[in-house]
């Protein structure tokens, strides 16, 4: 058994020393262009803890009233990430299939689908929540189209990676008996991948749950109309109201996926 032998603390040589000192002050040069390129309005800055306070005071106290208006934005908002998670899933997992090395039929598709799982993934539920809001109109549509959109390269992405890294004895020992490529990818890859298809499935409505009170602030339906139009208004104790539901909701969608991928697992 071989013994650990205790670090020994040894100074930085000349040259190392400088070295560190030249990474931080080019760091230091670094933070300080970009301070001033953002064009910061310092009492601005400095004023922000008394607008803060000042805001939290009008938010108080919350208008319990106003849940009779929450509960069915509320509602609209969890059938918005159930849904967009849904068409999602089933739309990821041929995108999955073409993306995978090991069952993609050709390079060309590969790439194909790979550009659509990137575009997905680059743009923000907001950008697609704009877009879909100018082809559908204001509302639900709008808003499951943007979440399916954004959510589509995640599930592909984290879909496609699994079936790369399945087991593929599994598949020689079926294609050795005369299975055909239908038979050998749902009896020999399929199975293995299912556990990563459903724990990505509810780990992606939980985060689906959070961006769909979001994409509202656009117009792309939920909870985000209600606050948006609030917040114009000026009424900060609904506002306020809307914040702690939303608070509740997410939490409430935590707890649910975390329960039900323990179980799976």
């Amino acid at each position: 058994m071989t013994e650990i032998q205790p670090a020994i603390w040894k100074r930085f040589s000349k040259k190392q020393s400088l070295e560190r000192y030249g990474i931080e002050f080019v760091l230091l040069l670094i933070f300080i262009w970009a301070t001033q390129s953002v064009d910061i309005y310092w009492p601005f800055v400095t004023d922000a803890p008394a607008q803060a306070v000042d805001l939290l005071h009008r938010m108080t106290p919350p208008s319990v009233v106003f849940i009779k208006a929450i509960i069915p934005s509320m509602i609209e908002t969890i059938n918005i990430a159930t849904l967009s998670t849904i068409f999602a899933v089933i739309l990821s997992f041929p995108l999955a299939i073409l993306n995978a090395r090991n069952t993609t039929p050709h390079p060309i598709v590969q790439m194909v689908a790979r550009v659509i799982i990137v575009t997905s993934r680059s743009v923000n539920e907001l950008v697609w929540g704009l877009i879909f809001v100018v082809f559908f109109g204001p509302g639900v549509v709008a808003g499951v189209a943007a979440l399916t959109m954004r959510s589509l390269g995640f599930m592909a992405k984290l879909v496609s990676e699994s079936i790369e890294e399945i087991d593929h004895g599994q598949v020689e020992a079926m294609r050795a008996t005369g299975a055909n490529g239908a038979k050998v990818f749902i009896f020999g890859v399929l199975p293995q991948v299912m556990p990563i298809i459903i724990g990505t499935s509810i780990f992606r409505w939980d985060i689906n749950i959070r961006q769909s009170s979001v994409i509202g602030l656009v117009g792309a339906g939920g909870i985000g109309i209600l606050l948006t139009s609030s917040m114009n208004m000026f009424k900060w104790q609904n506002v306020s109201m809307i914040l702690i539901s939303i608070f509740v909701v997410v939490l409430a969608g935590e707890y649910v996926s975390a329960t039900v991928r323990k179980k799976l697992t």
